[in-house]
């Protein structure tokens, strides 16, 4: 379920869009370079001070390269540096403090890439959210490029071997995103907890098998009333 880049048949990114103002980047060619290898490293610290300095030299909204690259990262296997990704790659999305867009190269890599993301990458979303509740926009701003992203949190919601925080997450970004097209999921499975909740309270000696899923009731109909909302 992972993402094979080599799959995307884009067209090869250029190292920067010089089509709009990108001050001082042909100097900061060979710094780049080397922080890009860096992101590469198997040793967490090392990527993630490669990612500081891309930030600091402001690589990935000047860079479709970079912004592809950083992309590659968010299934890291370090949650602290893929929650840095998420939020770096969220303000690649959005305009500046001074209201300007990335140039528009960067950002159609970008959502290019966010459009063709599958369960794996949506799930290693999810666990930044869960880590940090502040990460909800961000995420939300990618999975908002992403079509397939409704049907992938409903499978993650409905699929019983997931952890249950996780599963409340992906109820959450259904409802934050506006995925309309898993309102049947939702409502056939608020009828099914409501089901379950109401044989529970009326024989509350019956043993309930796995894990309590009464838990994502209240997620489940959030979610519900802001999609009926839209």
């Amino acid at each position: 379920m992972g993402i094979d880049p080599l799959s995307y048949n884009l067209s090869q990114p250029a190292l920067f869009d010089f089509s709009e103002p990108s001050s001082g980047a042909m100097e900061l060619f060979p710094a780049v370079w080397s922080a890009a290898e860096d992101l590469t490293s198997p040793e967490a610290p090392t990527r993630q001070a490669s990612l500081e300095r891309l930030v600091e030299m402001g690589a990935p909204r000047l860079s479709p390269l970079i912004a592809y690259l950083l992309a590659t990262r968010l299934t890291d296997p370090d949650l602290n540096l893929r929650t840095s990704v998420v939020q770096v790659l969220s303000d690649v999305l959005a305009p500046d403090r001074q209201g300007h867009n990335s140039p528009e190269a960067v950002s159609r890599i970008l959502r290019t890439y966010l459009s063709q993301i599958r369960l794996r990458p949506i799930y290693a979303l999810l666990e930044v959210v869960e880590v940090d509740g502040n990460m909800d926009r961000p995420v939300a701003r990618l999975l908002n490029c992403c079509p397939y992203g409704g049907t992938h949190l409903a499978a993650i919601l409905t699929e019983r071997r997931f952890d249950i925080r996780i599963r409340q997450k992906a109820a959450h970004m259904i409802g934050l995103v506006g995925f309309l097209d898993t309102l049947p999921t939702l409502e056939r499975m608020v009828s099914r907890l409501q089901a379950r909740l109401n044989g529970q309270q009326s024989m509350p000696f019956a043993p309930v098998e796995g894990q309590d899923e009464s838990a994502l009731l209240p997620d489940v109909q959030s979610a519900l009333v802001l999609l009926k909302a839209m």
